[in-house]
């Protein structure tokens, strides 16, 4: 009988020491840098929050095939929908283009995988 308590503790440290490892994966596979980002102070018991950047420039850089979305949502000039953390990208008609949230927004899909991404699956 005093080994069912034990095997449930043992269970529960080994759930939480896998979770402390998937977090761990996550936060190092973040698509921008802490250092880059600024950040909004949040009441006492919330973390903060990610400032909403509006001075970021609409263009990555200068000859930049890309653009960042604005609002969550691409221009209609650059009309495919990349997410970098995943490396796919999104066609207009897509299978899930349309509640794909991107990160970057390409003028066509041989733009985006120029810059290495691939297609998704349909």
């Amino acid at each position: 009988m005093r080994r069912w308590p034990r095997r449930v503790v043992r269970l529960g440290a080994l759930a939480a020491l896998g979770y402390a490892a998937l977090r761990l994966w996550r936060a190092t596979r973040a698509t921008v840098a802490d250092e880059a980002r600024e950040w909004e102070a949040s009441p006492f018991p919330f973390p903060p929050v990610p400032a909403a950047r509006h001075d970021a420039p609409a263009v990555a850089g200068p000859g930049a095939a890309w653009v960042a979305p604005i609002g969550g949502t691409c221009p209609a000039s650059h009309p495919v929908k990349v997410k970098v953390a995943s490396g796919i990208f999104h066609v207009p008609g897509g299978a899930n283009y349309d509640r794909t949230r991107p990160d970057r927004c390409y003028p066509d899909a041989a733009a985006a995988e120029a810059d290495g991404f691939r297609a998704a699956k349909h």
